[in-house]
């Protein structure tokens, strides 16, 4: 938990590149995020300088011996140096000397060098404007206790925050609590390989991980699972260079060492290398647009004919998930109850050829201020020969926080998120739970086979037979299962009030013939 003054210190440094010419949020974030990683290269350095001495060994090499190609020692661009220059020679060293050293790390030898961020360091700009801003910015990040991955986790979210408080850039988001729910909803295990095929800030890579450090310890005591964790479990694509930097050093910030973050488009050819190769993916994808034909792999045209980038990806995560793999994604309201021939195909797939395990409708002020469109989280896991007895519906009403453009929260920090102190249910408020349903969601989920099953369908769980949903097109609505009460009148579904209103409709218009007939 960061403190209130480590939280100011920050917003300080924000405001200065601000009022300092720099007004990208993403902008401000990189130059911040090149500054620390060029400090873990220091202690990295450091570290084996220490380990050398010990075992009287050479030291492994991050900034080699000698001088650079102007001349400048190397050991002038560690951090531990640079840090004690006046602001105007600290300017000097930054822009003339460190940053064409790290545009060339990512073809050094070592453990630093090889990690994920330093891969993406190819085209890094050094665009702080003043000497003065980015002495500030230094005497900032040099109070950080860069030991405590907590603490820098943390400080890395709270300025990742500002992205989507600042109103730009903000499609790059997922709310923290929402990411949370979806990968408790599927309980990461410490064997599984995760990938994220839209990772930008690596939102969901991170969640994953802390989730495996809190409900599994002891995976990380045992060698084999450990190397797993750094080397081999979390896959992130994004064809945004800036985001990948971004990412990759959100997931170095909060512990894991060698995330594979790579540059990729997912939906374009070529990249068909890993299909089947993941256990879990968990993914907020673009949806908005479409793609043309020629510029799409033509294995997930395979899986659906369309252009729509959302049911594209929704395909691309049925190729990259193995059997017996599960996936919790985000789609639009249009996935669910799209009239064209693709998204018919699509959910039918889900629910005849996959396990279509649940649909949780979200409040449609989920992702404001920068989107309003109403949306859905989809568990499903891949079988490839069926197993959906029925589909589990939530309508999530309230998410802790205002559905407006301020996104304030409603409740106190303990009762906002996932909030392990409730069991959903037993302990639950009626007053908590009407602001807040995450709680109620994963409780519920636990239930999706048992007391769940049993739930009226005027309720705002329930389960719906396959049958059903066959029936009805394969319409994964909510709504379109949902029965509704009226004072008076029993519970009725959509499609019998709507037999009513017509049945109603042709009354009037027989009376009316009967009237006009009359009065002639």
């Amino acid at each position: 938990m960061l403190t209130g003054e480590l939280r100011n210190k920050v917003d300080q440094v924000w405001n200065a590149f601000w009022s300092g010419g720099i007004a990208n949020p993403l902008e401000v974030i990189e130059q911040i995020t090149y500054l620390l990683f060029l400090r873990a290269l220091d202690s990295d350095q450091t570290r084996e300088e220490n380990k050398a001495v010990r075992f009287k060994t050479q030291p492994v090499r991050i900034y080699p011996a000698g001088n650079d190609a102007r001349g400048r020692p190397f050991d002038d661009l560690r951090w531990s140096r640079f840090k004690g220059f006046s602001p105007a020679e600290m300017f000097t060293v930054l822009s003339e000397h460190v940053f064409p050293f790290l545009r060339g790390l990512h073809a050094s030898e070592g453990e630093a060098a090889s990690s994920a961020f330093a891969h993406h360091m190819r085209d890094a700009r050094f665009t702080i404007p003043a000497p003065a801003l980015l002495a500030k910015v230094v005497d900032l990040l040099d109070t950080i206790p860069m030991d405590d991955r907590d603490t820098k986790g943390d400080l890395y979210e709270y300025m990742l925050g500002k992205i989507a408080s600042a109103g730009q850039n903000g499609q790059f988001r997922t709310p923290r609590h929402i990411i949370q729910l979806m990968v408790a909803l599927t309980a990461p295990m410490p064997k599984d390989t995760i990938c994220d095929p839209a990772s930008g800030t690596c939102g969901y890579l991170v969640a994953a991980s802390e989730y495996i450090r809190e409900q599994h310890p002891q995976a990380l005591r045992d060698a084999k699972l450990n190397a797993h964790f750094h080397r081999g479990m979390f896959h992130g694509y994004d064809f945004d260079n800036t985001m990948l930097r971004i990412g990759s050093m959100n997931m170095l910030l909060h512990g894991v060492e060698h995330p594979a973050i790579q540059y990729r488009d997912s939906l374009a050819q070529g990249h068909a290398d890993d299909a089947g190769a993941y256990s879990l993916i968990l993914a907020n994808p673009p949806f908005a647009g479409s793609l043309d034909y020629e510029n799409t792999a033509k294995d997930l045209q395979q899986i659906v004919k369309t252009k729509k980038t959302e049911l594209l990806f929704l395909a691309l995560f049925l190729r990259l998930l193995k059997t017996g793999g599960r996936a919790a994604v985000i789609v639009p309201d249009g996935v669910l109850f799209g009239s064209s021939k693709a998204h018919k195909e699509l959910r039918r797939k889900l629910v005849e050829e996959q396990k279509l395990d649940a649909v949780i409708s979200l409040p449609g002020g989920v992702f404001k201020p920068y989107a309003g469109v109403s949306t859905a989280i989809l568990l499903f896991t891949k079988t490839m020969s069926g197993g959906t007895d029925h589909v589990w519906f939530y309508d999530m009403k309230a998410d802790g926080w205002s559905l407006d453009d301020k996104r304030q929260p409603l409740l106190a920090d303990a009762d906002l998120g996932l909030n392990p102190a409730y069991d959903g249910r037993n302990l639950l408020s009626d007053e908590v739970h009407a602001k807040n349903n995450l709680p109620d969601v994963l409780a519920r989920w636990g239930e999706r086979d048992g007391s769940e099953t049993k739930r009226p369908r005027t309720a705002q769980s329930f389960c719906v037979p396959k049958a059903d949903i066959e029936a009805n097109g394969y319409d994964l609505s909510l709504n379109r299962y949902r029965e509704v009460v009226h004072a008076g009148v029993a519970h009725r579904k959509p499609t019998q009030i709507l037999a009513e209103l017509k049945r109603l409709e042709a009354e009037i218009a027989a009376g009316t013939k009967a009237l006009e007939d009359l009065l002639t």
